[in-house]
């Protein structure tokens, strides 16, 4: 199901806000927030910004220390491959007692937070993130004693430099915080009546779909919102092309669907995703979704209606489904623990840097 249009979106940064229409992809307004910017690609000469701060950016530098110490025969992972180094054994290995490890360790750390304090300078220098009063980190990588010190590392980079800025990791469950995000898409009065609603988190690497339970508070707020079953599916490893993607999705959908259904959970007739991109009012995906398996990018694809066709009523009506940037998704997450500043803004860290700023609304 097509979302309805009428009010402006991220694109339109510079224009003036207006008052918030229901269920437009890729919305600027949203009940809590107004979304000032998203999916910022600065470039300077040797690419994309955001790429010097992505988990691709960390394993390069790691890879590039490995190679220095190998010519001298100290490469303490010896003949382990990139790809079998996880964040879990690199934490491990700063607490071990082999100096060269957690030295190695710590130097992969100090340069990674170099480029993220370069990113996050450059990004401070946009009309659209001026007077931005904290940065929310997200991603995978956050979760992680690594991602903490490289926050923790950047944080005082930045604060040398002169520049009075705040960054907090996410709070919530960094695999959980773009399903989270979603129940924040939405006006209250969508979801009244019923315990949760669908979610999907499409990444580079991975899918997640949940079953966000809402746990309302008297009012309506969704301050508390939970996740209550959720399952992952690393599309990288099986490859496969833009319709076997949806099928896939679809499937895991109606599992959760028949879940709640058993479980006596009232799913809400509504369905938040996160994608990468830039998304459109109608659902289409203009640019950044180069990740995604097959061609997700231009009009002559629609997210929604292309999952539409494999799901369910619920109780009688169809699924509305809503689509918005997965960073901004998973900032929506921090929406509850924002309440004290006016201008904010996450990046995940991720196969990319996602990147979103957000003005608190009244």
């Amino acid at each position: 199901m097509s979302a309805r249009t009428g009010t402006e979106t991220a694109a339109s940064a510079g224009e003036s806000v207006e008052a918030p229409s229901v269920f437009v992809h890729g919305g600027r307004v949203l009940p809590a927030v107004t979304v000032d910017t998203y999916n910022e690609e600065l470039r300077d000469e040797e690419g994309f910004i955001g790429d010097r701060a992505s988990r691709r950016a960390f394993h390069a530098i790691l890879a590039d220390w490995r190679d220095r110490l190998k010519e001298r025969g100290e490469d303490p992972f010896g003949d382990v491959p990139m790809e079998e180094i996880s964040k879990s054994k690199l934490d491990k290995m700063l607490s071990s007692g082999d100096a060269v490890s957690a030295g190695l360790v710590h130097t992969v750390v100090e340069e990674f937070a170099g480029e993220l304090t370069t990113v996050i300078r450059r990004f401070l220098r946009l009309d659209t993130w001026k007077d931005t009063q904290r940065i929310v980190i997200g991603g995978g990588m956050i979760g992680s004693r690594i991602g903490e010190l490289a926050m923790g590392r950047t944080g005082i980079m930045l604060a040398a430099d002169g520049i009075k800025i705040e960054l907090a990791a996410i709070q919530n469950d960094p695999d959980e915080a773009g399903l989270i995000g979603a129940v924040h898409l939405a006006p209250s009065w969508v979801m009244a009546g019923h315990d949760a609603i669908l979610a999907v988190d499409i990444g580079g690497t991975n899918v997640r779909v949940g079953v966000v339970e809402l746990n309302s508070g008297k009012r309506g707020d969704v301050e508390e919102a939970d996740v209550w079953k959720r399952q992952v599916w690393r599309h990288s490893d099986d490859e496969p092309d833009r319709d076997e993607a949806i099928e896939k999705i679809a499937a895991m959908l109606n599992k959760l669907i028949d879940r709640a259904k058993q479980e006596k959970i009232k799913l809400a007739p509504f369905m938040g995703i996160g994608c990468p991109g830039l998304i459109d009012e109608h659902g289409s995906i203009l640019k950044g979704g180069q990740n995604l398996p097959g061609n997700w990018e231009g009009k002559s694809f629609n997210l929604a209606a292309a999952l539409s066709t494999h799901l369910p009523k619920i109780d009688g009506h169809e699924i509305f489904i809503q689509i918005h940037n997965d960073a901004v998704v998973q900032g929506l997450s921090e929406v509850p623990n924002m309440k004290d500043v006016e201008h904010w803004g996450v990046m995940t860290i991720g196969t990319g840097l996602g990147n979103a700023r957000f003005t608190n609304r009244e």
